[in-house]
């Protein structure tokens, strides 16, 4: 394990304190744990994507169909 200093204002501190002292843990105990949830989380959510991403088709659905227009991608016109 790493030691590292961080900078809390009194108010996030004060918390940190009795959130840890809750989970009768210490703050630096407390603030690893957090950033480990969050880095599984980030993983979590960057696994997901590229898993979704793998999945859609690289191509549009009418190859050689022409773009919209900016008049037609903002027309709202057919969908009431």
């Amino acid at each position: 394990m790493k030691n590292v200093t961080i900078t809390l204002d009194a108010s996030t501190l004060q918390w940190a304190r009795v959130s840890a002292a809750e989970r009768g843990i210490s703050v630096s105990r407390l603030v690893g744990e957090m950033l480990a949830e969050k880095m599984a989380r980030d993983r979590g959510y960057e696994k997901a994507m590229r898993q979704f991403l793998a999945l859609r088709p690289v191509m549009p659905k009418n190859p050689g169909a022409p773009f919209l227009t900016r008049e037609e991608a903002h027309d709202r016109g057919n969908l009431r």
